[in-house]
C-alpha cells in the first residue's frame, strides 16, 4: 500500500510511470486568476505529508475564520492535499452557500480520488488505498475561551484522526483615524485577532500534547505586522497582527520540538472586502498595485501553496518564523 506522501524509489521506470499517469489528474489542479495576475499557476499539493510519521490523510486541520475569505480558500487547500479539515468561524453558516457547496464537492470529489484503486503491473497488483475526507463546520467567536476550549474538544472527539495542523486565519479590520477610534473598536480588534487567536492556537496545542504526535500551528498575520499601510488608518490592526509574529516566536520556543508555529503574512488581497473599499474609495487600487513591484493586488488562491508549506514537512525547519508573501510590497 502506498500512502500519500511516499514515493516509489525502487522499481521498473515504465512502472513509475504508470503510477504518476494514475495519480497526477489527483494531484493538482490549475487556477485561471482573475485579468492582471499570472496567466496560469499549477499547485500540487498532495506529495506533501503533514509530518513524517502521519500523511495528510491521517490527520485533521482546524481553520478559523474558515467560513469566508482567505479562510474557505485554504480549507479548500487542505482537502486538495487529502486532509480532513473542520471549519470554525463566528458566522453560523458560510457566507456564500455557493462557496460552501463547492468545498463540500471538492471534499467528496477529494475523497473519490482518493478511493481504492488498482494498478496491475505485469504480475503484481499494487493498490493505493484512502478513506473518505471529513468536512465539518462549527460556529464560534473565538475571544471566548471557554467556548473555544468545549468546541475544539466537541471536534477531537467526532474526528476520525488526531488534530496535527490549526490554520488560525480569523481577524477583523476597522479602519478609523487613530484620533477617533473608540475604545470599544480597539478592544474588539485586540480581542479577535490577538486574544481569540491564542485561544485556539493554546486548545489545539493542548489537543496535540495529548496525542503526543506533534504538529504544525499556523497563524495568518500581514505585512502589516512590519509596514505601515499609506492610505489606510488601521493602528489596532496592525498592531495586532505585529503581536502574532511575536507569539508565534514566542510559542515556538515553548513547544519545540513536537510543535512548529510559525506565522504566514499576506500582502494586499483581492477579495471582496477589498472591492468594495476599492469601490468606495477610487485610486486607492492603483496606489496599492503601485506600491508592489508586480503591479498588483494578490488573490486568496495564491496563498494556498503557503499554507500548505506551513503545514507539511516541506517545512519541518521552520519554526518561529514569519513567510511573508507580500509580492515585494516590503522591500522598497
Amino acid at each position: 500500500m502506498l500512502a500519500p506522501g511516499r514515493t516509489l524509489t525502487r522499481g521498473v521506470p515504465g512502472a513509475v510511470r504508470a503510477l504518476r499517469a494514475l495519480r497526477a489528474p489527483t494531484h493538482s489542479q490549475s487556477y485561471a486568476p482573475a485579468q492582471g495576475g499570472p496567466q496560469s499557476v499549477r499547485v500540487s499539493l498532495r506529495f506533501l505529508s503533514v509530518s513524517s510519521r502521519s500523511a495528510p490523510s491521517d490527520a485533521y486541520l482546524t481553520v478559523t475564520g474558515g467560513g469566508r475569505g482567505l479562510g474557505i480558500t485554504l480549507a479548500g487547500a487542505y482537502l486538495e492535499a487529502g486532509a480532513d479539515v473542520y471549519c470554525v468561524d463566528v458566522l453560523p453558516t458560510a457566507a456564500s452557500h455557493e462557496e460552501w457547496d463547492r468545498l463540500r464537492a471538492k471534499a467528496k470529489d477529494a475523497g473519490r480520488a482518493l478511493g481504492y484503486r488498482q494498478l496491475t503491473l505485469g504480475y503484481r497488483q499494487l493498490t493505493l488505498g484512502y478513506r473518505q475526507l471529513t468536512l465539518g463546520y462549527r460556529q464560534l467567536d473565538i475571544p471566548d475561551q471557554a467556548r473555544v476550549n468545549e468546541v475544539f474538544r466537541e471536534i477531537a472527539e467526532e474526528a476520525p484522526t488526531p488534530v496535527r495542523v490549526l490554520m488560525a486565519a480569523a481577524g477583523i479590520q476597522h479602519e478609523s483615524d487613530a484620533i477617533a477610534y473608540d475604545e470599544k473598536d480597539v478592544r474588539r480588534v485586540i480581542d479577535v485577532n490577538v486574544v481569540g487567536t491564542f485561544n485556539t492556537v493554546q486548545a489545539a496545542a493542548r489537543l496535540m500534547q495529548q496525542h503526543d504526535l506533534g504538529g504544525s500551528i499556523a497563524m495568518i498575520a500581514s505585512m502589516s505586522a512590519t509596514i505601515a499601510n499609506r492610505g489606510l488608518t488601521c493602528v489596532p490592526y496592525n498592531s495586532s497582527k505585529a503581536a502574532l509574529v511575536q507569539m508565534a516566536r514566542t510559542l515556538a520556543m515553548e513547544w519545540a520540538p513536537s510543535i512548529r508555529v510559525n506565522t504566514l503574512s499576506p500582502g494586499y488581497i483581492k477579495t471582496i472586502l477589498t472591492e468594495r473599499l476599492m469601490a468606495d474609495r477610487p485610486g486607492i487600487s492603483g496606489r496599492w498595485e503601485g506600491d508592489n513591484p508586480l503591479g498588483r493586488m494578490s488573490l486568496p488562491y495564491e496563498y494556498k501553496g503557503p499554507a500548505i508549506f506551513l503545514a507539511s514537512d516541506a517545512s519541518s525547519f521552520c519554526n518561529g518564523f514569519d513567510l511573508r508573501c507580500d509580492g515585494g510590497h516590503a522591500a522598497w
